[in-house]
């Protein structure tokens, strides 16, 4: 059984649907992908499976368990963490306590400064600067942050939206090669991200969305050798 199934996902901003009856599957210990161009559909995906907004109609289920009604901090608990588009860290918290804020569902102190300080490992400008207010941070250090805080939950599918808007090209690598990591962990993500080649490289399986419908799917090295992606999302002719 799948770890996240959607089936037939349709889901509306008043009158103007967003996302038109899409369906995939996220197994334990796969990078899974969503690829394509701005309105496509894929933030609004994530943000239904997380709880923020409501399907029309389809179904969501996670380990075997419907999601769809469960609020939002009962799918966290659950075992499904979100690091949002645009980051939604908080600026004048320090770096230490938006991180305390993403395990604020768990009750193991010592389980808690564990993560914190592996965090810490993954991200050592994270932990240089601990004690500064998160607002001071530049975009990739609040992408990290954003990504650091998702892991304190301990997820067991991490949902990553478009993690390198807007980064350098140094700090888009170290962001990717941290997806990396965390895939050669076992951690199972769901990954939204403009920058195709890169979500590509690291995804088991890929799915391209075009007008909020999946148009085409594959494995990440299927699609990376599809002539019309290669046209349309890699910038070849």
């Amino acid at each position: 059984m799948a770890l996240l199934e959607v089936e037939d996902l349709r889901v509306a901003y008043g009158k103007i649907e967003a996302v038109k009856g899409i369906s995939f599957t996220v197994d334990a210990g796969e990078v899974v992908t969503l690829i394509g161009t701005n309105g496509a559909g894929k933030t609004t995906t994530l943000r239904t499976l997380s709880g923020l907004l409501r399907p029309v109609t389809g179904k969501i289920t996670f380990e075997g368990l419907t999601l769809n009604g469960v609020s939002a901090h009962k799918i966290v608990s659950m075992g499904l963490a979100h690091s949002p588009e645009g980051r939604r860290i908080f600026p004048r918290l320090t770096i230490e306590e938006n991180l305390q804020l993403g395990a604020f569902l768990r009750k193991d102190t010592d389980g808690i400064t564990k993560d914190i300080d592996s965090n810490y490992e993954r991200f050592p400008i994270l932990g240089e600067r601990r004690r500064q207010a998160a607002g001071t941070l530049s975009g990739g250090e609040q992408q990290m942050l954003a990504m650091a805080r998702a892991l304190m939950s301990r997820p067991k599918l991490l949902m990553l939206d478009e993690p390198s808007m807007g980064l350098s090209p140094i700090m888009m690598q170290k962001i990717m090669s941290t997806i990396s990591e965390l895939k050669a962990q076992g951690t199972t993500i769901l990954l939204v991200e403009q920058n195709a080649q890169a979500a590509l490289c690291l995804a088991d399986h890929g799915h391209v969305m075009e007008t909020g419908t999946i148009t085409l799917s594959g494995t990440g090295e299927e699609l990376m050798h599809d002539e019309s992606v290669r046209k349309a999302y890699l910038g070849e002719d």
